[in-house]
Protein backbone atom coordinates (compact mmCIF):
# COMPACT_ATOMS: atom_id res chain seq x y z
CA UNK A 1 0.00 0.00 0.00
CA UNK A 2 1.11 3.21 -1.18
CA UNK A 3 2.19 5.71 2.17
CA UNK A 4 0.99 8.91 2.18
CA UNK A 5 1.75 12.15 3.75
CA UNK A 6 -0.69 14.16 5.20
CA UNK A 7 -1.09 17.81 4.24
CA UNK A 8 -1.34 18.94 8.23
CA UNK A 9 2.37 17.06 8.85
CA UNK A 10 3.35 19.23 5.22
CA UNK A 11 1.67 22.60 6.78
CA UNK A 12 2.78 21.96 10.16
CA UNK A 13 6.67 23.04 9.10
CA UNK A 14 5.95 26.32 7.59
CA UNK A 15 6.39 29.77 8.93
CA UNK A 16 4.13 31.53 10.50
CA UNK A 17 4.38 34.72 8.66
CA UNK A 18 2.27 36.10 5.77
CA UNK A 19 1.99 35.38 2.61
CA UNK A 20 2.47 37.86 0.00
CA UNK A 21 0.70 35.82 -2.63
CA UNK A 22 -2.18 33.38 -2.28
CA UNK A 23 -2.80 30.85 -4.86
CA UNK A 24 -6.13 28.83 -3.94
CA UNK A 25 -9.35 27.15 -5.54
CA UNK A 26 -6.99 25.37 -8.24
CA UNK A 27 -5.54 22.31 -9.37
CA UNK A 28 -2.00 22.60 -8.37
CA UNK A 29 0.08 19.98 -9.84
CA UNK A 30 3.00 20.73 -7.26
CA UNK A 31 5.21 17.68 -9.05
CA UNK A 32 6.63 16.56 -5.58
CA UNK A 33 5.89 12.59 -5.32
CA UNK A 34 5.44 13.01 -1.79
CA UNK A 35 2.04 15.40 -2.64
CA UNK A 36 0.98 15.80 -5.89
CA UNK A 37 -1.65 17.74 -5.95
CA UNK A 38 -2.79 20.60 -3.47
CA UNK A 39 -5.68 23.27 -3.59
CA UNK A 40 -3.61 26.19 -2.49
CA UNK A 41 0.14 27.27 -2.27
CA UNK A 42 1.37 30.21 -0.31
CA UNK A 43 4.46 32.32 -1.31
CA UNK A 44 6.41 34.88 0.79
CA UNK A 45 9.81 36.00 -0.07
CA UNK A 46 9.87 34.66 -3.23
CA UNK A 47 9.17 31.13 -1.83
CA UNK A 48 6.70 28.53 -1.63
CA UNK A 49 5.75 28.20 2.35
CA UNK A 50 2.95 26.72 2.55
CA UNK A 51 1.10 24.10 0.55
CA UNK A 52 -2.25 22.15 1.14
CA UNK A 53 -6.42 23.23 1.21
CA UNK A 54 -8.19 26.64 0.86
CA UNK A 55 -9.04 26.81 4.80
CA UNK A 56 -5.45 25.09 5.59
CA UNK A 57 -4.04 28.67 3.82
CA UNK A 58 -6.12 31.03 5.46
CA UNK A 59 -3.80 31.91 8.20
CA UNK A 60 -1.40 32.91 5.67
CA UNK A 61 -3.28 36.01 3.98
CA UNK A 62 -3.66 39.14 5.70
CA UNK A 63 -4.77 42.05 4.31
CA UNK A 64 -1.48 42.67 1.93
CA UNK A 65 -1.56 39.43 0.71
CA UNK A 66 -2.58 39.36 -2.90
CA UNK A 67 -5.14 36.70 -3.45
CA UNK A 68 -5.93 34.54 -6.59
CA UNK A 69 -8.60 32.37 -6.84
CA UNK A 70 -7.94 29.81 -9.91
CA UNK A 71 -11.33 28.76 -10.40
CA UNK A 72 -10.75 25.33 -10.67
CA UNK A 73 -7.83 26.00 -13.12
CA UNK A 74 -4.33 24.14 -13.62
CA UNK A 75 -1.30 25.17 -12.18
CA UNK A 76 2.06 23.64 -12.37
CA UNK A 77 5.61 24.54 -10.87
CA UNK A 78 6.94 27.73 -13.89
CA UNK A 79 7.68 26.61 -17.17
CA UNK A 80 11.71 26.43 -17.87
CA UNK A 81 12.64 26.85 -21.76
CA UNK A 82 15.17 24.35 -21.56
CA UNK A 83 17.13 25.41 -24.74
CA UNK A 84 16.39 28.50 -26.76
CA UNK A 85 18.39 31.51 -27.59
CA UNK A 86 17.08 34.51 -25.19
CA UNK A 87 18.50 38.06 -27.12
CA UNK A 88 17.15 35.81 -30.88
CA UNK A 89 13.89 36.20 -29.36
CA UNK A 90 14.24 40.03 -29.19
CA UNK A 91 15.96 39.80 -31.88
CA UNK A 92 13.24 37.71 -34.01
CA UNK A 93 10.63 40.62 -32.98
CA UNK A 94 12.44 43.25 -34.51
CA UNK A 95 12.55 41.59 -37.89
CA UNK A 96 10.76 40.27 -40.50
CA UNK A 97 9.10 37.11 -39.58
CA UNK A 98 9.08 34.48 -42.19
CA UNK A 99 8.09 31.47 -39.91
CA UNK A 100 5.09 31.08 -41.79
CA UNK A 101 5.81 32.15 -45.23
CA UNK A 102 3.58 29.46 -47.89
CA UNK A 103 6.97 30.13 -50.74
CA UNK A 104 9.57 31.49 -51.82
CA UNK A 105 7.36 34.08 -53.30
CA UNK A 106 5.63 35.38 -50.20
CA UNK A 107 9.22 36.32 -49.25
CA UNK A 108 9.74 38.64 -52.11
CA UNK A 109 6.54 40.33 -51.42
CA UNK A 110 7.75 40.87 -48.04
CA UNK A 111 11.35 42.37 -48.73
CA UNK A 112 9.86 44.43 -51.46
CA UNK A 113 7.74 46.06 -48.88
CA UNK A 114 10.62 46.50 -46.40
CA UNK A 115 12.64 48.33 -48.84
CA UNK A 116 10.24 50.78 -49.26
CA UNK A 117 10.29 52.08 -45.58
CA UNK A 118 13.68 51.96 -45.11
CA UNK A 119 16.85 54.19 -45.96
CA UNK A 120 19.26 53.44 -48.80
CA UNK A 121 22.02 51.04 -47.79
CA UNK A 122 19.87 49.90 -44.77
CA UNK A 123 20.27 45.85 -44.12
CA UNK A 124 16.70 44.16 -44.23
CA UNK A 125 16.58 41.30 -42.06
CA UNK A 126 14.59 38.73 -41.35
CA UNK A 127 14.45 34.79 -39.82
CA UNK A 128 12.13 31.79 -39.92
CA UNK A 129 12.17 30.58 -43.36
CA UNK A 130 11.93 26.99 -44.59
CA UNK A 131 12.24 25.69 -47.78
CA UNK A 132 10.65 22.53 -47.04
CA UNK A 133 8.04 23.62 -45.87
CA UNK A 134 6.69 25.98 -48.77
CA UNK A 135 3.46 24.64 -50.90
CA UNK A 136 6.10 24.25 -54.06
CA UNK A 137 9.90 24.94 -54.72
CA UNK A 138 10.93 27.98 -56.24
CA UNK A 139 12.01 28.05 -59.85
CA UNK A 140 15.07 28.11 -60.70
CA UNK A 141 16.69 26.41 -57.62
CA UNK A 142 19.46 24.36 -56.76
CA UNK A 143 19.45 21.58 -54.47
CA UNK A 144 15.44 23.30 -53.42
CA UNK A 145 17.13 26.72 -52.44
CA UNK A 146 16.07 29.96 -55.01
CA UNK A 147 18.44 31.79 -56.44
CA UNK A 148 19.00 35.67 -55.38
CA UNK A 149 17.94 37.37 -58.71
CA UNK A 150 14.19 37.65 -57.56
CA UNK A 151 15.08 39.37 -54.49
CA UNK A 152 18.11 41.69 -55.53
CA UNK A 153 15.61 43.35 -58.06
CA UNK A 154 13.09 44.30 -55.56
CA UNK A 155 16.09 45.30 -53.26
CA UNK A 156 18.75 46.75 -55.35
CA UNK A 157 19.74 49.24 -52.97
CA UNK A 158 19.48 47.27 -49.50
CA UNK A 159 21.44 44.82 -48.40
CA UNK A 160 19.30 41.79 -47.37
CA UNK A 161 19.99 38.76 -44.99
CA UNK A 162 17.38 36.11 -43.79
CA UNK A 163 18.03 33.52 -41.56
CA UNK A 164 16.68 30.08 -42.00
CA UNK A 165 14.71 28.79 -39.60
CA UNK A 166 17.15 26.37 -38.03
CA UNK A 167 19.81 29.44 -37.86
CA UNK A 168 22.08 27.38 -39.54
CA UNK A 169 22.05 29.08 -43.13
CA UNK A 170 20.97 32.50 -44.41
CA UNK A 171 19.69 33.68 -47.92
CA UNK A 172 21.39 36.93 -49.05
CA UNK A 173 20.68 38.81 -52.22
CA UNK A 174 23.20 40.50 -54.93
CA UNK A 175 23.67 43.63 -52.51
CA UNK A 176 24.53 41.29 -49.36
CA UNK A 177 27.40 39.36 -51.51
CA UNK A 178 28.50 42.68 -52.40
CA UNK A 179 29.20 44.16 -49.14
CA UNK A 180 30.66 40.63 -47.92
CA UNK A 181 32.97 40.58 -51.65
CA UNK A 182 31.81 37.36 -52.06
CA UNK A 183 32.04 36.80 -55.84
CA UNK A 184 32.24 33.17 -58.09
CA UNK A 185 36.12 33.29 -56.49
CA UNK A 186 35.52 32.98 -52.98
CA UNK A 187 36.42 30.23 -51.27
CA UNK A 188 33.87 28.27 -48.75
CA UNK A 189 35.38 29.06 -45.03
CA UNK A 190 36.35 26.52 -42.92
CA UNK A 191 33.18 24.91 -41.53
CA UNK A 192 30.86 26.41 -44.19
CA UNK A 193 29.64 26.57 -47.59
CA UNK A 194 29.00 29.12 -50.22
CA UNK A 195 26.40 27.91 -52.63
CA UNK A 196 26.74 28.14 -56.02
CA UNK A 197 24.79 27.01 -59.43
CA UNK A 198 26.47 24.83 -62.23
CA UNK A 199 28.71 28.25 -63.46
CA UNK A 200 29.66 28.67 -60.04
CA UNK A 201 27.61 31.65 -59.43
CA UNK A 202 27.11 32.30 -55.76
CA UNK A 203 22.72 31.79 -55.40
CA UNK A 204 22.70 33.39 -51.46
CA UNK A 205 22.62 30.76 -49.71
CA UNK A 206 25.24 30.52 -47.09
CA UNK A 207 25.39 27.41 -45.14
CA UNK A 208 26.86 27.72 -41.27
CA UNK A 209 30.56 29.30 -41.10
CA UNK A 210 29.85 30.81 -44.74
CA UNK A 211 27.27 33.01 -42.97
CA UNK A 212 29.74 34.89 -40.77
CA UNK A 213 30.62 36.94 -44.08
CA UNK A 214 27.86 38.44 -44.79
CA UNK A 215 27.58 39.31 -40.79
CA UNK A 216 30.67 40.91 -40.40
CA UNK A 217 29.76 43.27 -43.37
CA UNK A 218 26.25 44.01 -41.59
CA UNK A 219 28.31 44.36 -38.17
CA UNK A 220 30.83 47.18 -39.94
CA UNK A 221 27.30 49.16 -41.33
CA UNK A 222 25.79 48.76 -38.01
CA UNK A 223 28.77 49.73 -36.42
CA UNK A 224 28.15 53.80 -37.99
CA UNK A 225 25.75 53.93 -35.23
CA UNK A 226 26.66 55.58 -31.63
CA UNK A 227 27.76 53.38 -28.75
CA UNK A 228 24.07 54.88 -27.12
CA UNK A 229 21.89 53.76 -29.91
CA UNK A 230 23.71 49.83 -30.34
CA UNK A 231 23.40 49.53 -26.35
CA UNK A 232 19.67 50.90 -26.92
CA UNK A 233 18.95 48.02 -29.50
CA UNK A 234 20.90 45.39 -27.46
CA UNK A 235 18.39 46.21 -24.03
CA UNK A 236 15.16 46.38 -26.19
CA UNK A 237 16.36 43.12 -27.37
CA UNK A 238 16.44 41.86 -23.90
CA UNK A 239 13.04 43.84 -23.07
CA UNK A 240 11.13 42.02 -25.79
CA UNK A 241 12.49 38.58 -25.37
CA UNK A 242 11.45 38.92 -22.07
CA UNK A 243 7.98 39.88 -22.15
CA UNK A 244 7.61 37.33 -24.58
CA UNK A 245 8.99 34.33 -22.95
CA UNK A 246 6.58 35.32 -20.17
CA UNK A 247 3.61 36.07 -21.76
CA UNK A 248 3.84 31.82 -22.67
CA UNK A 249 4.18 30.62 -19.26
CA UNK A 250 7.85 30.75 -18.91
CA UNK A 251 9.97 31.94 -15.66
CA UNK A 252 13.40 29.92 -16.57
CA UNK A 253 14.97 30.18 -19.91
CA UNK A 254 18.32 28.09 -20.88
CA UNK A 255 19.86 30.39 -23.13
CA UNK A 256 21.88 28.67 -25.36
CA UNK A 257 24.86 30.65 -26.01
CA UNK A 258 25.74 33.96 -25.12
CA UNK A 259 29.39 36.04 -24.86
CA UNK A 260 31.25 37.45 -22.76
CA UNK A 261 29.98 41.10 -23.17
CA UNK A 262 26.07 39.68 -23.89
CA UNK A 263 26.65 38.07 -20.18
CA UNK A 264 27.86 41.20 -18.36
CA UNK A 265 24.62 43.02 -19.50
CA UNK A 266 22.42 40.42 -18.45
CA UNK A 267 24.88 40.83 -15.49
CA UNK A 268 24.44 44.45 -14.70
CA UNK A 269 20.04 43.94 -15.20
CA UNK A 270 20.22 41.06 -13.11
CA UNK A 271 22.03 43.03 -10.24
CA UNK A 272 19.61 46.14 -10.52
CA UNK A 273 16.68 44.00 -10.54
CA UNK A 274 15.20 44.68 -13.73
CA UNK A 275 15.78 41.57 -15.40
CA UNK A 276 12.27 39.96 -15.67
CA UNK A 277 12.74 36.26 -15.49
CA UNK A 278 15.28 33.81 -14.45
CA UNK A 279 18.58 33.27 -17.07
CA UNK A 280 20.71 30.37 -16.94
CA UNK A 281 22.87 30.78 -19.77
CA UNK A 282 25.81 28.99 -21.64
CA UNK A 283 28.58 30.85 -22.42
CA UNK A 284 30.55 30.63 -26.02
CA UNK A 285 32.91 32.16 -27.12
CA UNK A 286 36.20 30.90 -29.04
CA UNK A 287 38.58 28.80 -27.08
CA UNK A 288 41.48 31.57 -26.55
CA UNK A 289 38.78 33.97 -25.36
CA UNK A 290 36.97 31.33 -23.02
CA UNK A 291 39.79 30.54 -21.09
CA UNK A 292 39.94 33.92 -19.92
CA UNK A 293 36.36 34.67 -19.40
CA UNK A 294 35.26 30.83 -17.96
CA UNK A 295 36.69 31.59 -14.81
CA UNK A 296 35.84 35.07 -14.29
CA UNK A 297 32.08 34.50 -15.46
CA UNK A 298 30.86 31.39 -13.61
CA UNK A 299 28.27 32.47 -10.98
CA UNK A 300 25.34 30.92 -9.78
CA UNK A 301 21.82 32.16 -8.26
CA UNK A 302 23.73 35.67 -9.09
CA UNK A 303 20.25 38.46 -8.43
CA UNK A 304 18.26 36.90 -6.69
CA UNK A 305 18.09 33.75 -8.54
CA UNK A 306 17.85 35.55 -11.97
CA UNK A 307 21.37 34.76 -13.83
CA UNK A 308 23.07 31.42 -13.47
CA UNK A 309 26.18 31.21 -15.67
CA UNK A 310 27.60 27.46 -15.67
CA UNK A 311 27.90 26.00 -19.01
CA UNK A 312 29.47 25.90 -22.42
CA UNK A 313 28.29 25.75 -25.50
CA UNK A 314 29.72 24.46 -28.94
CA UNK A 315 28.34 23.08 -31.65
CA UNK A 316 29.81 19.99 -33.67
CA UNK A 317 27.71 19.86 -36.77
CA UNK A 318 24.53 21.85 -38.31
CA UNK A 319 21.01 21.36 -39.29
CA UNK A 320 19.00 19.08 -41.38
CA UNK A 321 16.80 21.06 -43.04
CA UNK A 322 19.96 22.81 -44.99
CA UNK A 323 21.50 19.16 -45.23
CA UNK A 324 24.76 20.36 -42.54
CA UNK A 325 23.79 18.03 -39.72
CA UNK A 326 26.73 15.19 -39.51
CA UNK A 327 25.63 12.05 -40.61
CA UNK A 328 27.19 8.31 -40.09
CA UNK A 329 25.99 7.61 -43.84
CA UNK A 330 25.15 9.78 -46.98
CA UNK A 331 21.77 11.97 -47.13
CA UNK A 332 19.13 9.79 -48.81
CA UNK A 333 18.38 12.63 -50.38
CA UNK A 334 21.40 14.12 -51.67
CA UNK A 335 23.98 11.06 -51.74
CA UNK A 336 27.65 13.41 -52.36
CA UNK A 337 26.81 14.83 -48.99
CA UNK A 338 27.18 13.92 -45.34
CA UNK A 339 26.89 16.89 -43.70
CA UNK A 340 29.61 19.36 -42.62
CA UNK A 341 31.67 19.47 -39.33
CA UNK A 342 31.40 22.76 -38.34
CA UNK A 343 34.10 23.25 -35.36
CA UNK A 344 37.09 21.53 -34.94
CA UNK A 345 37.90 18.66 -32.49
CA UNK A 346 40.72 20.14 -30.94
CA UNK A 347 38.98 23.28 -30.28
CA UNK A 348 36.58 20.82 -28.82
CA UNK A 349 38.64 19.18 -26.58
CA UNK A 350 40.35 22.58 -25.72
CA UNK A 351 36.71 23.70 -23.98
CA UNK A 352 35.96 20.39 -22.48
CA UNK A 353 39.02 20.96 -20.52
CA UNK A 354 37.99 24.29 -19.41
CA UNK A 355 34.65 23.23 -18.37
CA UNK A 356 36.15 20.48 -16.37
CA UNK A 357 38.80 22.99 -14.52
CA UNK A 358 36.25 25.68 -13.92
CA UNK A 359 33.28 23.50 -12.95
CA UNK A 360 31.29 24.25 -16.00
CA UNK A 361 28.69 21.66 -17.41
CA UNK A 362 29.49 21.33 -21.62
CA UNK A 363 26.71 21.83 -23.83
CA UNK A 364 27.28 20.44 -27.56
CA UNK A 365 25.09 21.08 -30.05
CA UNK A 366 24.81 17.83 -32.24
CA UNK A 367 22.19 17.04 -34.72
CA UNK A 368 23.25 14.25 -36.96
CA UNK A 369 24.08 10.50 -35.73
CA UNK A 370 27.64 11.48 -36.99
CA UNK A 371 27.48 14.26 -34.83
CA UNK A 372 25.81 12.65 -31.57
CA UNK A 373 28.95 9.74 -31.76
CA UNK A 374 31.70 12.53 -31.87
CA UNK A 375 30.04 14.22 -28.96
CA UNK A 376 29.17 10.74 -27.00
CA UNK A 377 33.09 9.91 -27.90
CA UNK A 378 34.58 13.20 -26.74
CA UNK A 379 32.37 13.28 -23.49
CA UNK A 380 33.48 9.27 -22.79
CA UNK A 381 37.00 10.42 -22.90
CA UNK A 382 37.20 13.41 -20.98
CA UNK A 383 35.08 11.82 -18.00
CA UNK A 384 37.67 8.62 -18.45
CA UNK A 385 40.65 11.55 -17.92
CA UNK A 386 38.65 13.05 -15.09
CA UNK A 387 37.19 10.35 -12.66
CA UNK A 388 37.23 12.88 -10.02
CA UNK A 389 34.86 15.07 -11.25
CA UNK A 390 31.38 12.85 -10.65
CA UNK A 391 27.90 13.48 -11.51
CA UNK A 392 29.37 16.34 -14.68
CA UNK A 393 25.61 16.35 -15.89
CA UNK A 394 27.25 17.58 -19.50
CA UNK A 395 24.58 17.90 -22.48
CA UNK A 396 23.85 16.92 -25.86
CA UNK A 397 21.64 20.07 -27.48
CA UNK A 398 19.22 18.20 -29.91
CA UNK A 399 20.30 15.01 -29.78
CA UNK A 400 17.32 14.37 -32.99
CA UNK A 401 19.20 11.68 -35.00
CA UNK A 402 21.02 8.79 -33.08
CA UNK A 403 22.28 5.32 -34.38
CA UNK A 404 20.73 2.88 -32.14
CA UNK A 405 24.05 2.13 -30.62
CA UNK A 406 24.61 5.34 -29.37
CA UNK A 407 21.30 5.21 -27.39
CA UNK A 408 22.11 3.56 -24.00
CA UNK A 409 25.24 5.67 -24.15
CA UNK A 410 23.33 8.98 -23.23
CA UNK A 411 22.20 6.61 -19.81
CA UNK A 412 25.42 4.87 -19.05
CA UNK A 413 27.68 8.32 -19.47
CA UNK A 414 24.78 10.50 -17.58
CA UNK A 415 24.37 12.85 -20.43
CA UNK A 416 21.68 14.59 -20.97
CA UNK A 417 19.64 14.96 -23.74
CA UNK A 418 18.33 18.05 -24.07
CA UNK A 419 15.63 18.14 -26.75
CA UNK A 420 12.77 19.75 -28.81
CA UNK A 421 9.39 17.96 -28.92
CA UNK A 422 8.27 20.69 -31.29
CA UNK A 423 11.14 19.86 -34.00
CA UNK A 424 9.99 16.28 -34.31
CA UNK A 425 6.37 17.48 -35.70
CA UNK A 426 7.58 21.09 -37.44
CA UNK A 427 10.67 18.78 -39.22
CA UNK A 428 8.73 15.26 -39.58
CA UNK A 429 8.04 15.15 -43.31
CA UNK A 430 11.27 15.98 -44.37
CA UNK A 431 12.92 13.53 -41.97
CA UNK A 432 11.72 9.99 -43.85
CA UNK A 433 13.73 12.15 -47.43
CA UNK A 434 17.06 12.70 -45.72
CA UNK A 435 17.50 9.62 -43.61
CA UNK A 436 15.26 7.33 -45.22
CA UNK A 437 12.76 5.19 -43.35
CA UNK A 438 15.17 2.92 -41.13
CA UNK A 439 17.38 5.77 -39.77
CA UNK A 440 14.17 7.78 -39.17
CA UNK A 441 12.41 4.66 -37.19
CA UNK A 442 15.44 3.64 -35.36
CA UNK A 443 16.90 7.16 -34.76
CA UNK A 444 14.94 10.15 -35.15
CA UNK A 445 13.91 12.22 -31.80
CA UNK A 446 13.28 8.57 -30.03
CA UNK A 447 12.51 10.04 -26.59
CA UNK A 448 11.08 6.59 -24.92
CA UNK A 449 13.88 4.67 -26.19
CA UNK A 450 16.05 7.53 -24.07
CA UNK A 451 14.57 7.65 -21.08
CA UNK A 452 13.99 3.69 -20.96
CA UNK A 453 17.77 3.54 -21.55
CA UNK A 454 18.36 5.67 -18.29
CA UNK A 455 18.68 9.30 -19.89
CA UNK A 456 17.48 12.24 -18.57
CA UNK A 457 15.58 13.88 -21.79
CA UNK A 458 14.55 17.97 -21.26
CA UNK A 459 12.44 20.16 -23.43
CA UNK A 460 12.91 23.08 -25.15
CA UNK A 461 11.84 25.15 -28.10
CA UNK A 462 15.01 26.36 -29.79
CA UNK A 463 13.32 29.50 -30.19
CA UNK A 464 12.93 31.49 -32.18
CA UNK A 465 13.94 28.61 -34.74
CA UNK A 466 9.94 27.92 -33.19
CA UNK A 467 7.82 29.79 -31.00
CA UNK A 468 9.05 29.79 -27.59
CA UNK A 469 4.90 28.60 -26.67
CA UNK A 470 5.78 25.30 -24.39
CA UNK A 471 1.82 24.29 -24.94
CA UNK A 472 2.87 23.77 -28.60
CA UNK A 473 6.07 21.90 -27.83
CA UNK A 474 3.59 19.87 -24.65
CA UNK A 475 0.81 19.31 -27.34
CA UNK A 476 4.30 17.65 -29.94
CA UNK A 477 5.69 15.95 -26.90
CA UNK A 478 2.15 13.54 -26.31
CA UNK A 479 1.14 13.98 -29.98
CA UNK A 480 4.07 13.94 -32.30
CA UNK A 481 1.23 14.79 -34.91
CA UNK A 482 2.43 17.05 -38.06
CA UNK A 483 0.70 19.42 -39.96
CA UNK A 484 -1.13 16.41 -41.95
CA UNK A 485 -2.61 15.19 -39.06
CA UNK A 486 -0.28 12.04 -39.23
CA UNK A 487 1.51 10.85 -36.24
CA UNK A 488 5.48 10.61 -36.22
CA UNK A 489 6.77 7.61 -35.16
CA UNK A 490 3.78 7.19 -32.37
CA UNK A 491 5.84 4.95 -30.01
CA UNK A 492 8.17 7.88 -28.67
CA UNK A 493 5.49 9.63 -27.41
CA UNK A 494 5.74 11.04 -24.22
CA UNK A 495 2.96 10.60 -21.69
CA UNK A 496 1.53 13.93 -20.28
CA UNK A 497 2.87 13.73 -16.87
CA UNK A 498 6.26 12.60 -18.80
CA UNK A 499 5.82 16.21 -20.95
CA UNK A 500 5.15 18.06 -18.01
CA UNK A 501 8.32 16.76 -15.81
CA UNK A 502 10.58 17.48 -18.98
CA UNK A 503 9.29 21.02 -19.07
CA UNK A 504 9.89 21.48 -15.39
CA UNK A 505 11.81 18.73 -13.43
CA UNK A 506 13.88 17.39 -15.99
CA UNK A 507 14.97 21.45 -17.08
CA UNK A 508 15.81 21.64 -13.35
CA UNK A 509 17.75 18.81 -13.46
CA UNK A 510 19.63 19.65 -16.23
CA UNK A 511 20.68 23.04 -15.16
CA UNK A 512 21.91 21.45 -11.09
CA UNK A 513 18.62 23.13 -10.38
CA UNK A 514 16.31 20.58 -8.92
CA UNK A 515 16.43 21.64 -5.25
CA UNK A 516 14.98 25.35 -5.75
CA UNK A 517 12.86 24.50 -9.10
CA UNK A 518 10.49 22.65 -11.19
CA UNK A 519 8.64 21.63 -8.36
CA UNK A 520 6.35 23.34 -5.71
CA UNK A 521 7.90 22.44 -2.42
CA UNK A 522 8.40 24.43 0.89
CA UNK A 523 11.44 26.53 0.54
CA UNK A 524 11.71 26.61 -3.01
CA UNK A 525 11.29 29.53 -5.21
CA UNK A 526 7.56 30.67 -6.18
CA UNK A 527 7.29 30.07 -9.59
CA UNK A 528 4.24 28.93 -11.09
CA UNK A 529 2.35 28.95 -14.71
CA UNK A 530 -1.36 29.11 -14.77
CA UNK A 531 -3.33 27.72 -17.85
CA UNK A 532 -6.60 28.49 -18.89
CA UNK A 533 -7.33 24.61 -19.30
CA UNK A 534 -6.02 21.14 -18.36
CA UNK A 535 -3.64 20.26 -20.27
CA UNK A 536 -2.91 17.49 -18.47
CA UNK A 537 -7.01 16.20 -18.83
CA UNK A 538 -8.46 18.05 -21.99
CA UNK A 539 -8.74 15.75 -25.54
CA UNK A 540 -5.40 16.72 -27.60
CA UNK A 541 -6.99 18.33 -29.82
CA UNK A 542 -8.22 20.95 -27.18
CA UNK A 543 -4.52 21.19 -25.87
CA UNK A 544 -3.47 23.66 -28.36
CA UNK A 545 -6.51 25.88 -27.46
CA UNK A 546 -5.39 26.28 -23.55
CA UNK A 547 -3.60 29.25 -23.21
CA UNK A 548 -1.13 30.97 -20.07
CA UNK A 549 -3.73 33.17 -17.66
CA UNK A 550 -0.77 33.54 -14.84
CA UNK A 551 2.77 33.84 -14.92
CA UNK A 552 4.11 33.91 -11.29
CA UNK A 553 8.10 34.29 -11.04
CA UNK A 554 9.09 34.27 -7.04
CA UNK A 555 5.62 35.34 -5.85
CA UNK A 556 4.80 38.28 -7.79
CA UNK A 557 2.65 38.25 -11.13
CA UNK A 558 4.89 38.98 -14.19
CA UNK A 559 2.21 38.52 -16.43
CA UNK A 560 -1.82 38.62 -16.26
CA UNK A 561 -3.87 37.57 -19.70
CA UNK A 562 -6.59 40.04 -20.69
Amino acid sequence: MKKTIPVLLVCAAISASAADLVLRNGRILTLDPSQLEVQAVAIAGGKVVARGTNAQMTSQITPATKVVDLGGRLATPGFIEGHGHFTGVGQAKMALNLRNVKNWDDIVSMVAAAAKEVKPGEWIVGRGWHQEKWDHKPTPNVNGFPIHDELSKVSPNNPVMLTHASGHASFVNEAALKAAGITKETPNPPGGDIMKDANGRPIGLLNEQAQGLTRRAMNQYLAQRTAEEREAVLQKEIDLAAQEAISKGITSFQDAGTDAAGIERLKKRAAAGTLPLRLWVMLREPTREMAVDAPRLHMIGFGDDHLTVRAIKQQVDGALGTRGALLLAPYSDLPSTSGTPTTDSKDLEAQAEIAIANGYQMCIHAIGDGGNRMVLDLYEKTFKANPTVKDPRWRIEHAQHLDPADIPRFGKLGVIASMQAVHATSDGPMVLPRLGEKRAREGAYVWQSLMKSGAHVSQGTDAPVEDVNPIENFYAAVTRRMKDGKEFYPEQKMSRMEALRSYTTENAYAAFEENIKGQLKVGMLGDVTVFSRDIMTVPDNEILKAEVDYTIIGGKVAYQRR
